[in-house]
């Protein structure tokens, strides 16, 4: 095991501001050794049977589904999800962890492409090596589950750093995963911030995962560039829907409501902004309304509340100079519009209508409890004010008819496109993004070959 350093990293309760523990934090020399744990021993691991892999990571599956309210109550206590949020996450991983473990293997059969008399020619596939996995705290189980649980599987060691937000719930992760079987020595985990994740890219590794915000995915890439790493970044989104003049207008404003508050809104794929046909514009906002007035804001350890504490406090003065900004240029707070006169770090929920482009609600990613709605006259400003943004990660249309939805979503220049739903993830489907949401794919078969690489066979006789 690595080495300790003096330096220590606190751990913080987003429900009251307070400084709850503190661990250890690894510096560059403590994060080198445990890539080289890692480097030394991932030829084992890539050599371990596949369905010796699979039976481990099938009793990592087993022990997550035994641990749900520990697990829960952990992420809760350090990000401020709602604990049935927080319990709805680690559920939700079966899922996935069931998906990666049925369609491995056959992502992973050789291919024979061409046969003649003295000639075969064939491709085969081989881990990566060592993953670097600098993950993310909004949903650290899904996030980090997309990462390291296929790596694993295809036979590549795991350089593991959770959060810094959630790093008590990527301890918790990593201690399971040993209990299951998997060796430390192909499994490391690093403790520490954006000082630690940098140490990472500089270590050794041969590939870098990261899930965050496009500033940091920028640096990210950048000094994985010096070295050739394969790179993947999972960034953020500004996500619109729109909703056609045929929509069910309670329905559309119950489900992206959900959609733009659900964990605080703090999801890449959360709605982040609304525009909505003038046809039935003041009715939905109504609705809206009236939905967003439903949902509880308290304590996260609360069975009833529905929104916690912002994760991060500096978000909150992001979130306020965003309010600041949709006033200057027109906006109708109609609900909430700053900070809880509270402990913790909250963030009323907010409503902002008559929003346009000239807003930063509208063009910066918020990540927070806010939305912006716009009124539109039909189908082509919707789909030219959905598609005036930087990030390309989801977009969804809400109405009956289906074929006009779907002429608008092709249109799209995103990874996910959705009618009649939103915020909403398969392990089925590949999950990428365009523009500033990012490189690469997680999840679906693709999400599994990316954590391997072709060998070329040219076979005689």
């Amino acid at each position: 095991m690595s080495r300790a350093t003096t330096a220590m990293l606190s751990i913080w309760n987003p429900a009251t501001g307070e400084v709850v523990d503190s661990l250890p934090a690894d510096d560059a020399a403590a994060v080198a050794e445990k890539v080289a744990t890692v480097k030394a021993g991932c030829a084992a691991w890539a050599a371990t049977p596949l369905s010796k892999r699979i039976e481990i990571l099938s009793s990592f599956r087993a022990l997550v589904s035994q641990n749900v309210e520990e697990l829960a109550q952990t992420t809760c206590r350090e990000t401020g999800k709602p604990i049935t949020q927080a319990r709805n996450e680690v559920r939700g991983l079966d899922g996935r962890l069931a998906y990666f473990l049925e369609h491995t293997a056959a992502q992973l059969q050789a291919i024979a492409v061409h046969t003649e008399p003295g000639l075969q020619e064939q491709i085969t596939w081989e881990p990566l090596g060592v993953v670097g996995n600098i993950s993310a705290w909004n949903y650290p189980y899904f996030v980090g589950g997309n990462v390291f649980v296929p790596a694993l599987l295809t036979g590549n060691g795991v350089v593991y750093k959770p959060s810094e937000f959630a790093v008590k719930t990527g301890l918790h992760i990593a201690k399971l995963l040993w209990q299951a079987g998997v060796p430390q020595s192909a499994l490391q985990v690093v403790v520490g911030g954006g000082a630690a994740g940098a140490a990472m890219l500089d270590s050794g590794i041969n590939a870098a995962f990261f899930t965050g915000s496009y500033a940091t995915g920028v640096r990210v890439a950048e000094q994985a560039a010096r070295h050739l790493l394969k790179v993947q970044l999972e960034l953020g989104g500004k996500d619109p829907v729109y909703v056609m003049p045929d929509a069910d207008v309670a329905a559309a404003a119950a489900a992206t409501a959900d959609g733009a508050f659900y964990n605080a809104g703090q999801s890449c794929c959360a709605v982040e902004r609304i525009y909505v046909h003038e046809a039935i514009y003041d009715a939905f906002v109504d609705q809206f309304v009236r939905t967003v007035d439903t949902f509880v804001v308290g304590d996260p350890l609360d069975e009833k509340t529905y929104i916690g504490p912002l994760t991060r406090p500096a978000q909150l003065d992001v979130l306020a100079e965003q309010v600041r900004d949709a006033r200057e240029h027109g906006g109708k707070v109609l609900r909430g519009g700053a900070r809880l006169d509270r402990v913790g770090f909250y963030f009323a929920p907010t409503v902002v209508a008559d929003a346009n482009h000239r807003m930063k609600l509208m063009r910066d990613e918020s990540f927070g409890p806010v939305i912006g709605i716009c009124k539109v006259s039909g189908d082509q400003e919707a789909a030219l004010l959905m598609n005036d943004t930087a990030y390309g990660l989801t977009a969804g249309v809400y109405g009956v008819d289906r074929d006009r939805a779907m002429r608008i979503l092709r249109t799209m220049n995103t990874g996910s496109v959705y009618f009649n739903c939103c915020d909403r993830v398969s392990p089925r489907l590949p999950w990428s993004g365009r523009g500033h949401s990012g490189l690469g794919s997680t999840l679906s078969t693709l999400g599994i070959q990316t954590f391997v690489q072709p060998k070329a066979w040219h076979l005689r006789g």
